[in-house]
C-alpha cells in the first residue's frame, strides 16, 4: 500500500509537471462569444518585431496567455495582465509579456488578456464587450483554480492605462450581469494594480481616445457616469495599487487620483504613488522616477500576503 505522504507527493510532482507543460499555453476565453456579430473581413492584425507580438488591434478571439513561475507553490498568488492602447490597440509585449515575465519572478503566476477591443462590427453593445472578456477570465481562472495550484482567494488584476480603465471597470462593476456566463462563480478581483490608468469618462480628465473608442462619439450623461469608475466605487471595491506620473499628458493624474479618494471615503485599503516624472506608458519604467514603481508594489504585495 502506497503511504499517503507518498501518495501526497505523488500527485502535487504530477500537478507541478502538467503546469510546466502549460507554460506559455494561450486558451480561448470562450466557446461562444456573447452578443458577437459575425464579421468575415473583421481580421485580427499583429505587429510583430523580433519574434515577440508588440501589439494587436481587431481582436475577435480572447485568449488568456499563462505564464507559470518556475518555482510551483500550493496557493500561488495569480495576477490577469490588461494592456492598454486606447481601447484601439493592445500593447501586448510592453504591457503584456514583459509584466508577466516580471510577476513570474515574484512567484506569481500570470495570464495576459487579450481582450476584444470595443467595436460596433463585431459586437452588439461595445460598451460591454471588454468586461464580459474581462469577467469571463477571472470566473475561468477562479474555477480552474486548482489546476495551477492558484489561491481562488488570491486573484488580482493589473491593468494599464485603458486596460486601467478595464480592469478598474471590472473592480467596480464586477457584479454587473452582462451576459450568461457558465461559471456560477465570482467576479470581483481580490485586488486591482493600476498604472497610469483611464479611470473617468469625464470630458474634464479622460483620455479622448478611450472614451471615443468604448462609449462612442456623442455619449450620453448616464452613459459617461456609468463607466467613470471613480463615481463606482463602492465598500466592496477590492484593494487598488495606483501609480501615475505628474507629467502625463495623455492620462492625466486626477485619473488615479480621483479613484484614489474615493477608495479612502469608502474605507477601502488604497496606495497611491505619484511621480514627478516618467510621461506616459512607461511599462516597467526605463527612466526617471516612474522606474521605481515596481519595487514599490512589490513592497505592497508582500505587506497585504500575496507573495512572501
Amino acid at each position: 500500500m502506497i503511504q499517503k505522504t507518498n501518495l501526497y507527493s505523488f500527485f502535487f510532482l504530477f500537478g507541478i509537471i502538467t503546469n510546466l507543460h502549460s507554460q506559455n499555453e494561450i486558451l480561448p476565453l470562450w466557446n461562444k462569444i456573447p452578443d458577437e456579430i459575425n464579421t468575415p473581413d473583421y481580421n485580427e492584425n499583429e505587429v510583430i518585431k523580433e519574434g515577440r507580438i508588440q501589439s494587436t488591434s481587431f481582436v475577435t478571439i480572447p485568449t488568456l496567455r499563462i505564464f507559470i513561475p518556475k518555482e510551483i507553490k500550493p496557493a500561488q498568488t495569480a495576477i490577469l495582465i490588461f494592456p492598454g492602447g486606447g481601447y484601439s490597440h493592445l500593447s501586448m509585449n510592453k504591457e503584456g509579456s514583459k509584466i508577466a515575465e516580471w510577476l513570474n519572478t515574484l512567484g506569481i503566476v500570470a495570464f495576459v488578456v487579450k481582450y476584444r477591443l470595443p467595436s460596433d462590427l463585431i459586437m452588439k453593445n461595445k460598451s460591454i464587450g471588454p468586461l464580459q472578456d474581462a469577467q469571463e477570465a477571472i470566473r475561468y481562472i477562479r474555477s480552474n483554480a486548482a489546476k495551477w495550484n492558484i489561491d481562488p482567494n488570491k486573484i488580482g488584476t493589473i491593468g494599464f492605462s485603458a486596460g486601467g480603465h478595464l480592469a478598474s471597470t471590472l473592480a467596480t462593476h464586477f457584479d454587473d450581469k452582462v451576459y450568461e456566463s457558465k461559471f456560477s462563480i465570482s467576479a470581483r478581483p481580490d485586488f486591482s494594480i493600476l498604472i497610469y490608468p483611464v479611470i473617468s469618462m469625464e470630458n474634464a480628465i479622460t483620455h479622448k481616445g478611450s472614451q471615443t473608442s468604448l462609449l462612442g462619439k456623442n455619449p450620453s450623461q448616464a452613459l459617461l457616469d456609468a463607466f467613470s469608475n471613480e463615481k463606482k466605487v463602492t465598500p466592496q471595491t477590492p484593494p487598488t495599487f495606483l501609480v501615475h506620473a505628474s507629467d502625463d499628458g495623455a492620462v492625466l493624474p486626477e485619473n488615479s487620483i480621483n479613484y484614489y479618494l474615493a477608495l479612502k471615503k469608502n474605507n477601502i485599503p488604497a496606495e497611491l504613488h505619484i511621480y514627478e516624472k516618467g510621461g506616459h506608458g512607461f511599462g516597467l519604467g526605463a527612466k526617471d522616477t516612474s522606474q521605481f514603481w515596481t519595487i514599490a508594489l512589490r513592497e505592497w504585495l508582500i505587506d497585504n500576503h500575496y507573495i512572501l
